[in-house]
């Protein structure tokens, strides 16, 4: 006689499988898979509209990078360093915001009957560090405001006091500097009282040259005019040269020399390469009318017009308000 084989008990499998993920550890073990594939979900879609952006701005001005998009539209070039700002900033925030959320979630789960408790305990531990936690508070929001206000970005070369050189990442607490040696500087953004940026719409070259006090200033005028002008219209210098050189005349005489001023609009972060190409032709044209450099006795500390790390030194002209003390 022929027995029939048992039927297969749906209702207790079901029943297994309800128990199995209904236990505090696998849940807990669930969450925190769900929150690593949503935090790499939205990173992955913040990454792909960064992208996006940088991209399409690249191909509209036919760039292939983004040193190269500065000597195109100003904007296009302030979109490409502020979406990768604000890109930086996004990421950081979804991931600190998803490990909170599961972390409390994950231990309600697992302490179920602790989850009182765990609120006063939380609310005095809030208390307590609401005094410390202060500063990263402030560098949370003071990070978010520099970049909703466009006062610095990916790429730019800035100032804040602490380091000089330029951004290579703005984080929700730190952002980081590279200067000019190499240094990479790791500045809290609640630290930040002031921004100096150098890459923000444009620069200007500031050239103080000293000249014999003998010697026929209207010439020397002409002759830095000419030569300015020359390097604005050559094909090389031409796009990284926003407008026509000026001479802003005499800014101080002394004894030992007269200072000229020669000034000249460049495109942001280029003001440093016009500025050296400009004083080697300079000094070419004063050899060829026979105008040597007076030797000064007394510098200033810190050129103006060049970003310097921390530590490094320049020398420059005194001024006649230098000399005086002003």
């Amino acid at each position: 006689m022929d027995e029939t084989p048992p039927a297969f008990d749906w209702t207790a499998f079901w029943a297994n499988v309800d128990a199995f993920f209904s236990h505090p550890l696998v849940k807990a073990l669930l969450l925190v898979v769900f929150a690593l594939v949503l935090n790499w979900a939205l990173r992955l879609g913040i990454r792909r509209v960064v992208n996006r952006v940088v991209t399409g701005a690249k191909k509209k001005h036919s760039v292939d990078d983004t040193q190269a998009l500065i000597s195109s539209p100003l904007a296009a070039a302030r979109v490409v360093q502020r979406t990768r700002a604000l890109g930086t900033v996004f990421n950081s925030a979804v991931t600190a915001i998803i490990t909170i959320v599961i972390l409390l979630l994950v231990i309600s789960i697992v302490f179920p009957n602790a989850t009182g408790a765990f609120a006063i305990v939380s609310a005095a531990i809030g208390a307590g560090l609401g005094f410390g936690a202060q500063n990263i508070v402030k560098d949370v929001l003071n990070g978010i405001f520099m970049v909703a206000e466009d006062q610095l970005g990916v790429g730019d070369v800035v100032d804040v006091g602490e380091a000089t050189g330029t951004v290579e990442e703005v984080g929700l607490r730190i952002t980081k500097v590279r200067s000019v040696d190499g240094t990479l500087w790791f500045v809290r953004n609640g630290e930040i009282l002031r921004v100096g940026n150098f890459s923000h719409d444009w620069a200007r070259v500031i050239i103080d040259l000293p000249a014999p006090y003998t010697a026929d200033v209207s010439a020397i005028q002409e002759t830095l005019l000419e030569t300015a002008t020359a390097m604005s219209n050559s094909p090389a210098w031409r796009s990284k040269i926003l407008e026509k050189p000026e001479i802003w005349g005499i800014e101080s005489v002394s004894a030992e020399a007269i200072v000229i001023r020669l000034v000249m609009k460049a495109r942001p972060a280029e003001q440093w390469a016009v500025a050296r190409e400009l004083r080697l032709r300079l000094k070419h044209a004063l050899d060829e009318i026979n105008v040597g450099l007076p030797a000064l006795n007394r510098v200033v500390i810190d050129s103006p017009d060049v970003p310097q790390p921390v530590g490094r030194r320049t020398q420059q002209p005194t001024t006649e308000k230098e000399e005086s003390g002003e």
